[in-house]
């Protein structure tokens, strides 16, 4: 077995043909394919997230999608954790893993690791916000000022989401929050990562972004989310808010017709993707590829470049 594991990563925006590309090196490379999507965690959520159904993956061995319930709280952390166990699970087998990579800080904490964070508290996160509620975010942040004056100068007092963060690092660690988020990353060791990113022209992929979005009300998605609402989760939940679900849930509540919800969704749709290539600019040592990821001649450069490693 090789001491040096090779982890070849395919990022890129929504619709730019990721899974697709993922599916065909893994053939022709004995890989296996792990989602990097916040997503696609979610169970019950299936047509909207773009999830590769079992009929589409071609036999190949797919890994965490479908791993948290619409009311658990899935953090990055959460997936490096998992992330970490099914890389174990694919060097043992000796297959090459493909990770598909939709959400940038998914693939951050999976190569960089995190600062060493105190587990989330829930029970403590409310006492917060009845806090905030009852007094303001503002008494928050004076709270802040005494625990951790550094932190509180760099968080606005109105900002209650990163005070409460703050301060729950800092009671539960017992140490400032700055003092901990300047602790050294545990970064991911004993691989060697090879990054192909794709970046079709933007108007092309717009138009396939469209028309992926009429194909998913074709497939069922309004269905879907019928379906999803009679099991009894509930619409607050996480998964709700994603693109595409709550413009839906707006229209079977009567606030809006399908074709502005579908509308919306496409606009929202690509600014996403807009997004998506923002971040995904930063990373480094990224090898773009100008296309989508089913063009035969794109598959054939990005398995040259994995062939090569």
């Amino acid at each position: 077995m090789k001491e040096c594991q090779t982890l070849a990563v395919i990022l890129g925006p929504t619709a730019s043909g990721k899974s697709s590309l993922a599916i065909w090196l893994a053939r022709q490379l004995g890989g296996e394919i792990v989602a990097c999507d916040s997503t696609q965690v979610y169970r019950e959520f299936t047509v909207g997230t773009g999830k590769t159904l079992p009929a589409e993956q071609e036999g190949i061995t797919h890994h965490l999608m479908d791993v948290a319930e619409a009311d658990e709280v899935f953090t990055a952390g959460e997936y490096r954790r998992r992330a970490l166990e099914v890389l174990a699970e694919i060097r043992h087998r000796e297959n090459l893993p493909i990770f598909t990579a939709g959400t940038g800080l998914y693939l951050r904490a999976l190569l960089e690791g995190f600062s060493d964070t105190p587990r989330r508290s829930e029970s403590l996160r409310e006492r917060l916000r009845q806090d905030a509620v009852q007094h303001g975010s503002v008494y928050l942040h004076r709270m802040l000022e005494k625990l951790d004056c550094e932190a509180a100068s760099r968080i606005e007092p109105a900002d209650a989401q990163k005070l409460i963060r703050a301060l729950e690092i800092c009671l539960l660690s017992g140490k400032t929050a700055t003092e901990v988020l300047q602790s050294p990353r545990e970064k991911l060791a004993g691989v060697q990562v090879e990054k192909i990113g794709l970046l079709p022209p933007r108007n092309e992929l717009y138009a396939r972004i469209n028309r992926r979005v009429h194909r998913m009300i074709e497939s069922g998605w309004i269905e879907e989310v019928r379906g999803i609402l009679a099991s009894g989760i509930s619409p607050s939940s996480k998964p709700f808010t994603f693109i595409g679900y709550s413009q839906l849930l707006g229209h079977i509540h009567g606030e809006m017709k399908l074709a502005d919800a579908i509308a919306r969704i496409q606009q929202a749709t690509r600014r996403y993707a807009k997004r998506q290539l923002t971040w995904f600019r930063k990373e480094p040592d990224v090898c773009w590829l100008p296309g989508f990821g089913d063009f035969p001649e794109i598959r054939q450069r990005a398995l040259h470049l994995l062939r090569e490693e």
